[in-house]
């Protein structure tokens, strides 16, 4: 990132944590969703998972990674932009990352994601991303993604 755009995130994951939060969430110029701090933004609604469009985020391997293993377990996703509503109205949201990996998000602004008993709680959805993911980063699905994908050490 630009150091200007450093500097707005610092501010902003600063300004959540003293005010209680673990993360802030950002916003381009017209209002829409766009990104973590240093984490890509996914949300469920209806199975259909949504993540920002690459005009306005930072292009995350580890979105890309989700992304391509999404794809080819047969999910639908959908690069687009999506209001706050559609995230305090969906059924999962969660962020990737080099750090984060699959981070689910279970509040929002104090409110609980999803609906019913699992308000506030990783959706399944999600739970089978940080599983598949770990799966991935271990080697366990050596053949069904690039070799490279992977370094032995």
């Amino acid at each position: 990132p630009r150091p200007l755009e450093r500097s707005i995130s610092m501010i902003a994951k600063s300004e959540a944590i003293k005010n209680g939060y673990d993360e802030a969430l950002m916003l381009d110029p017209e209002g829409y969703m766009t990104e973590g701090t240093g984490e890509n933004l996914f949300i469920i609604k209806d199975g259909v998972i949504k993540t920002t469009q690459l005009t306005s985020i930072l292009n995350g391997i580890t979105r890309n990674t989700v992304l391509q293993m999404l794809v080819k377990k047969g999910y639908k996703v959908v690069e687009t932009r999506f209001t706050r509503d559609e995230l305090y109205c969906c059924d999962e949201a969660f962020l990737t990352g080099t750090a984060a990996e699959i981070t689910p998000i279970s509040t929002v602004d104090g409110r609980k994601m999803g609906r019913g008993e699992g308000a506030g709680k990783p959706g399944p959805i999600t739970m089978i991303v940080q599983k598949e993911y770990q799966r991935l980063i271990r080697g366990e699905l050596a053949g069904e993604f690039p070799a490279e994908w992977l370094s032995k050490i």
